[in-house]
């Protein structure tokens, strides 16, 4: 299995290769050159399997047996990334009636979705990492999860420095702490003055600097990186699983940067019987425009309830578009083009049909949000946060509209306790951390604050490079 790039002009990689690539070298994103095709048996193969078999046949399906990356040999590094989940079945499956399911997706070690992949990512690292002495320097921008996620993976690697940049007092509290308290010497955390959107074009243009890759072997692990969309699959797989493979249900994603979303996208290139997609977004509502309008004009950003979906610039889309547009990477590269001297793009009318046949969308405002979260804790007695919260009203609004129809699955992407002050003013009441995280607020900090200049921080990388 190859990678290619969206917009057509970097050569192909392996998949050893994407395990640490973030950007290609025409500031495209990496795609499987073909999509694998499983079959029904295949996946009723799967259907009573542990997470973390399912997780290893999925990324084999998209890796290569030639580099010796097989079924056989992930299983055990699966086995091992997710015996650090509290839950036996890592992503259980909630019924709250009436066709509609929450995806539990917070049961990793911080409390979010985005532990799924990268504790995978980081055991592959060491497979892509063979014979190479150089160290490797990890770049990631957070909205809020993907950096502590990040953080808990590979602290103390061997032969990894990890930066991570967040936007200064743009996440919650305890967002920001499972982040700054670890102690590993080889985590660098930096606040930028500026937004996620803002910490995102830094490490963009940190990575098509082709001096600073050479000087530095930079790699990525958010989700421009293919390989955590690829682990991300799994939980589509295992969810079709529980409810049936003739279910074909829908799923709704409270959708920052796109990626989670696309991630189900690719299950269901690769056969997995799903239905469709609702793009499930906050008050920063691009991805609601694009898909309804066709517009895609990024506004300023709006802090939130929901930090995390606090974007307006969603990278992933761009491999929506790809696809949408046949695989054209030169009428990719035009449009991508087109938004870098507009700051604003027009998806073509061909392309949104198409886009439209899988997806749908609608947008929930902070008083929404906090009613959902009151009624979810009347109705099942559970605590929900803001993010699922979100994808919640989208479902109701989707089904009302009948943009979608039969069953429903809500991706619950984070821990309501990385939100104890919105869940507590919607609700009443004040949800409590783990015991692993109990002297969370006690524990000493590390960061640094900067400008949102990315020669800032690649003096600040040059200067703290292990």
């Amino acid at each position: 299995m190859m990678y290619t790039s969206t917009r057509g002009a970097a050569a192909p990689i392996s998949f050893l290769q994407a395990i640490e690539s973030g950007l290609a070298p025409d500031g495209g994103l990496y795609v499987p050159t073909v999509w694998p095709q499983l079959s029904v048996e295949d996946f009723q193969c799967l259907s009573d399997a542990p997470f973390s078999d399912v997780a290893a046949d999925m990324l084999a399906a998209f890796a290569s047996p030639g580099e010796g990356v097989t079924s056989d040999s992930l299983r055990p590094l699966m086995r091992e990334a997710y015996a650090t989940f509290d839950h036996p079945e890592t992503a259980p499956l909630r019924d709250l009636g009436d066709d509609l399911y929450l995806l539990e997706l917070f049961h990793g070690p911080t409390l979010a979705f985005k532990d799924v992949a990268m504790q995978a990512l980081s055991r592959l690292y060491p497979l892509a990492r063979r014979d190479k002495p150089q160290r490797k320097t990890i770049l990631c921008a957070t909205s809020g999860d993907t950096g502590g996620a990040a953080i808990a993976a590979f602290a103390d690697a061997p032969g990894v420095d990890l930066f991570v940049l967040h936007p200064e007092g743009r996440i919650s509290d305890v967002q920001r702490r499972i982040m700054t308290v670890n102690p590993g010497a080889n985590i660098h955390n930096i606040a930028i003055k500026g937004s996620f959107d803002d910490c995102q074009s830094i490490v963009k243009t940190l990575f098509i600097d082709p001096a600073l890759n050479d000087e530095l072997d930079l790699g990525g692990v958010n989700s421009i990186n293919w390989v955590r969309l690829a682990a991300q699959t799994s939980y589509y797989v295992t969810s079709i699983a529980k409810l049936g493979l003739s279910s074909a249900p829908a799923f709704i994603v409270p959708t920052g940067n796109f990626g989670d979303v696309f991630a189900g996208y690719a299950a269901k290139k690769t056969g997995l019987p799903v239905g469709r997609f609702g793009v499930a977004v906050n008050e920063n509502d691009i991805m609601h425009r694009v898909l309804s309008t066709g517009e895609y004009a990024p506004a300023g950003v709006r802090a939130t309830s929901s930090p995390s979906m606090d974007i307006q610039v969603a990278s992933n889309f761009e491999r929506l578009i790809f696809e949408a547009m046949g695989r054209d990477g030169a009428r990719l590269a035009s449009l991508m083009d087109e938004f870098a001297h507009k700051k604003s793009m027009t998806i073509p009318g061909d392309v949104r049909s198409q886009i439209a046949s899988d997806f749908t969308s609608a947008r929930a405002d902070d008083r929404e949000t906090a009613e959902k979260i009151a009624e979810i804790h009347k109705r099942h007695d559970i605590l929900i946060d803001p993010h699922t919260a979100v994808g919640l009203v989208a479902a109701d609004k989707m089904r009302a509209s009948q943009a979608i129809t039969g069953p429903m699955v809500v991706l619950s992407t984070a821990h309501p306790a990385k939100f104890p002050e919105a869940v507590e003013a919607a609700c009443g009441v004040h949800p409590g951390l783990p015991e692993r995280y109990e002297d969370l607020h006690s524990r000493s900090e590390r960061f640094e604050v900067l400008p949102a200049v990315s020669s800032e921080v690649s003096n600040f990388i040059r200067g703290r490079k292990g």
